[in-house]
């Protein structure tokens, strides 16, 4: 079996930082997120604000640290309950065959024929803006891929012998899903969450910078960007420390889910076709 890269692991090592830093925002930001002071407006960075300040005075190293816990919260959980919902509905579609597997996969076809980036903004108009319209929308525009992912695999992996031994034995349909085919998809739903969760933190920074996302006071990255960009060509840093939290986070993320998928696939070692 392949060892996780250097590259892999320093990449683990920032999300482990940043993920730290998310979950201690409280303790470790020298300020609060809304913590306003009008006269060091869009200041420049210093010893006292590490990473300047906005409009309204706020420590912008505060508001990244705060940023960092609704974009990492976004990201990882609408890829968690994505990844469960597709993971039920591709491996019972699969499971079950024949024309309820034609039927549930003409739906996904459906569903995967919709704009992403329009269904995105449509739900979160209807729901409005704040974390819950923003977790549902990706939620529901992000399982479908899962679906068919999990639906190749547990085509071929049922075929196998030890499933059709579980079968002939008695096994319950449940049974052979939980116990014998999804731990042999576990590998690649690691690997998918990996990638899965750049997109989602994309995509959730997308929608808050053209200002459909998270409401003020709260920030997210996407948000902080935002604010920034209006004021790009006099106060760079307010885009740019945002952007640059933005690029390093999914690019350690797609890192990290190319030395996870060496280490978990055996397809990808050296000398197998």
């Amino acid at each position: 079996m392949n060892k996780l890269s250097l590259v892999a692991k320093l990449s683990a090592g920032f999300l482990l930082i940043i993920s730290g830093l998310a979950v201690l925002a409280p303790w470790v930001a020298p300020y609060s997120y809304d913590t306003q002071d009008t006269l060091q407006a869009l200041n420049f960075p210093s010893v006292e604000h590490w990473m300047g300040t906005d409009r309204l005075g706020r420590d912008l190293l505060s508001r990244m640290i705060y940023g960092a816990r609704v974009s990492l919260f976004i990201g990882v959980f609408t890829t968690l309950f994505a990844l469960l919902i597709g993971t039920v509905y591709g491996a019972i579609s699969a499971y079950v065959g024949g024309r309820t597997d034609n039927l549930m996969m003409r739906f996904v076809d459906v569903v995967f024929a919709l704009p992403d980036l329009l269904m995105i903004i449509l739900i979160t108009v209807l729901m409005g803006r704040g974390l819950t319209g923003i977790f549902i929308a990706l939620t529901l525009v992000s399982w479908v891929t899962v679906a068919r992912l999990v639906r190749g695999e547990v085509l071929r992996i049922k075929e196998f012998p030890f499933v059709q031994a579980a079968r002939a034995l008695g096994a319950s349909p449940a049974r052979i899903l939980v116990r014998e085919i999804f731990p042999n998809i576990l590998g690649i739903l690691v690997v998918t969450i990996s990638f899965r969760v750049p997109v989602a933190i994309l995509s959730e920074s997308t929608l808050s910078f053209i200002g459909l996302g998270i409401a003020p006071p709260l920030s997210s990255w996407g948000s902080l960007a935002n604010d920034g960009w209006t004021a790009i060509k006099y106060y760079p840093h307010l885009i740019l420390f945002p952007s640059a939290a933005i690029f390093f986070t999914i690019l350690s993320f797609n890192l990290l889910g190319d030395g996870l998928r060496e280490v978990l696939d055996p397809r990808s070692s050296k000398g197998v076709a």
